[in-house]
This record gives structure tokens, C-alpha cells and sequence, in this order.
């Protein structure tokens, strides 16, 4: 006797747990608390995501070098692949290259210069402040 009522009683505690988490199962199914959450007082809404850098893909043969200016003169920094995808912070007149002037600057805290002439834009780069 003293076995059953412990096993009835444990059965009622899991049961009872079970449907404060909302993932008690019935006959008919699974039975779950609403989720779309309701907001209460106390409860706020999180701060919108900053926006993300404007992107470019390197469009030249044999990859792009990055500049520490915006110059081929300048000193070399490293080589990005083509068909690589580069964060941009902004864009100025640098040295013409190929009948493009522009250079943008490297996002995303990189350093460096890239001729615009072999980015392709993915979105609108601004000017540089």
C-alpha cells in the first residue's frame, strides 16, 4: 500500500511539473503554453541592431591588393581573393585606376585601401567624412 500511494504521488509531482514547463502530453496531443510571449509592464523592447557595412566583391583576376593608401604606390597589405566579400567603411578619390578614381576603405576595423575599379558594389558606399 505504502508503495502505490508513494508512486501516485510522484506520478502527480511530474505530472504537475510537466505542465508548468507546457510540455505535457496528452491523449489528443501535445499541449503547450502559448508562445508568443505577452508584454508586461516591466518588459522592454531591445535596442535595434546596429546597421550593417556596405559590402563589395572582388570582381579582378587574381585577387585585389590592399593598400595602406589610396594608391597603388602605397604600401602593400595583404591580397584578397577573387570572389572574396569585403565589409566597406567609405569610399574617396584616390589614384585612377583604369579610368576609376575611386578607392574604398576596408570596414569591419581592417586596414586599408582598395581600388574601386575591381569591387563590384553589393550596396551604396558612402563618402568618407
Amino acid at each position: 500500500m505504502y508503495v502505490s500511494g508513494m508512486r501516485r504521488m510522484v506520478s502527480a509531482c511530474a505530472i504537475a511539473a510537466l505542465a508548468g514547463s507546457g510540455i505535457l502530453l496528452t491523449a489528443g496531443g501535445a499541449s503547450a503554453a502559448d508562445p508568443t510571449p505577452v508584454p508586461g509592464p516591466a518588459q522592454q523592447t531591445a535596442p535595434a541592431a546596429p546597421t550593417a557595412e556596405p559590402q563589395g566583391k572582388v570582381v579582378a583576376n587574381g585577387g585585389l591588393w590592399v593598400h595602406q593608401e589610396a594608391t597603388t604606390a602605397s604600401q602593400r597589405l595583404n591580397l584578397l581573393p577573387q570572389g572574396t566579400v569585403a565589409a566597406l567603411k567609405c569610399k574617396k578619390t584616390g589614384q585612377n585606376v583604369d579610368g576609376n578614381k575611386l578607392w574604398y576603405k576596408l570596414g569591419a576595423g581592417k586596414p586599408g585601401w582598395v581600388s574601386a575599379r575591381y569591387v563590384q558594389n553589393l550596396s551604396p558606399v558612402p563618402y568618407c567624412k
